[in-house]
């Protein structure tokens, strides 16, 4: 017999050659042609893999508690899938993640990889489809348009799971600092202006509720994308599915997962609606508002050395410079304002592409996963820099902060209650123009006696509300 290193396959534009190492077939092929795009392949997001076996294993099984698909063919479908979930076979996930076709093309590879593993299991070739068939075995009871947005969904969750673990760190990370700086008095500012008397401490707590806050959202948009729409196949009418399906793959893959997932209730309209990806995309672009804003405040306070804030110091990574010697840069909240930027530019690509959704079906959800997927990976990975490489080393220049309180006209502003607004006023106007202390000029003019001033002074009446 004569050993090829090619097989023969078709579909309805005609006959191919596949690689007979390659578990992915025909389809695939048309796929990797088709779509050059960006040269990050559906494989290279595990969990999205991770998704696409969990929902073709819960399926197998709900076919075969339905008595639509045999034992037999069960067992090699899901001992296929359990050598994907250990982490076998990612590398035949080539299809490009931008793709048209509303995803059919990853529901294809992941239909030909399954099949193909699953035949070498039960000691047949690959390509061999008489024993076990890609669409008719292993796509039973199943639309592109059903499993690809489950897919996402799935994949988001666990993809959440690690940015949610990245937050919570990052928050304990700052209530640390908060706690460390926290008899450290400052100059709080608006506007760039200086204001009232804080501690740094203060400063850094805020971080820190800011992050729970965020982390509270997360949580909340995760609940919502766990409706999936499993049983809707083409359209949302379930056609070619049992009555029965929807609801049992549903409960099959909540007990796989763990993951409090549902049924959507009215398959149609789960089937074209992409508003939880909307959602979830939208708290993404909170987080990382909010994270850039952080970062603007640490490169301001730690700027300088010489010529800026100076109030903290930012741990040194990196010669700042080819041609400056001694310069260091704040290049771990430089990139986090990036990773910022580059998430609210995705959420812009998902609300755009979930607009253009048309009727049944929105054939833009690859786009839509890819921006997904791009954010919660790329703000995982910010989180932990910026706390590793960061926010755990950075130290406050305590006596510079403390002399800067102790000349700050801000001061008059807690004088306002017990000399009043006008005389507070005249105070602050000769502590600039003077370059002197609030205290002196007080005392000069007689408008407290120093004991009372150095009462109304001390750092807990100045930093939070007290009896007057």
């Amino acid at each position: 017999m004569i050993q090829t290193n090619v097989r023969i396959e078709h579909d309805l534009l005609g006959e191919r050659e596949i690689p007979n190492d390659a578990y992915w077939g025909i389809h695939t092929l048309r796929a990797l042609e088709n779509y050059p795009i960006t040269g990050k392949t559906i494989g290279s997001y595990p969990d999205l893999v991770h998704a696409l076996a969990h929902i073709k294993k819960a399926s197998a099984e709900a076919n075969l508690q339905l008595g639509l698909l045999s034992k037999e063919k069960t067992n090699y479908i899901t001992k296929a899938c359990d050598r994907i979930l250990a982490g076998e076979f990612h590398t035949e996930f080539v299809v490009d993640v931008i793709q048209g076709g509303a995803g059919t093309s990853t529901n294809m590879n992941a239909n030909e990889v399954i099949t193909n593993i699953a035949l070498e299991i039960a000691g047949h070739s690959k390509g061999d489809y008489r024993y076990l068939h890609p669409l008719n075995d292993v796509n039973m009871s199943q639309s592109t348009n059903d499993v690809y947005p489950s897919s996402i969904k799935l994949a988001a969750v666990f993809s959440i799971r690690g940015l949610l673990s990245a937050l919570k760190s990052l928050q304990m990370s700052f209530r640390k600092k908060s706690e460390e700086f926290k008899d450290i008095l400052k100059i709080g500012r608006t506007q760039l202006q200086d204001a009232v008397p804080m501690t740094l401490g203060q400063e850094f707590s805020t971080y820190d509720v800011m992050l729970g806050e965020d982390i509270s959202r997360l949580k909340e948009a995760t609940s919502l994308i766990g409706e999936i729409n499993l049983g809707a196949t083409a359209i949302g009418t379930g056609i070619n599915t049992d009555i029965r399906y929807s609801k049992i793959v549903t409960e099959i893959l909540a007990k796989q997962t763990g993951f409090d997932l549902n049924a959507a209730p009215n398959l149609i309209e789960a089937t074209q609606d992409t508003g939880a990806f909307v959602q979830l995309s939208g708290v993404l672009k909170r987080i990382a508002t909010k994270l850039s804003k952080v970062c603007n405040d640490l490169r301001l306070l730690s700027s300088g050395p010489q010529g800026g804030f100076n109030e903290i110091n930012l741990p040194a990574k990196a010669a700042g410079s080819s041609i400056m010697p001694g310069k260091v840069n704040p290049i771990i909240p430089e990139v986090v304002n990036q990773i910022a930027y580059e998430v609210i530019g995705n959420d812009i690509t998902i609300t755009m592409a979930a607009e253009a959704g048309q009727l049944q079906l929105n054939a833009f959800e690859p786009i839509i996963a890819h921006s997904l997927f791009k954010s919660i990976e790329h703000l995982t990975a910010g989180c932990k820099t910026l706390e590793i490489n960061c926010i755990e080393g950075i130290t406050a220049n305590r006596e510079l902060l403390e002399s800067r309180v102790k000349t700050s006209a801000g001061l008059a502003t807690a004088l306002n209650p017990y000399i009043g607004y006008e005389n507070a006023t005249l105070v602050a106007k000769r502590a600039l123009a003077e370059n002197r202390s609030v205290e002196s000029i007080v005392l000069e003019l007689g408008l407290l006696e120093e004991k009372k001033l150095k009462e109304i002074l001390r750092p807990e009446i100045l930093t939070s509300p007290h009896s007057l």
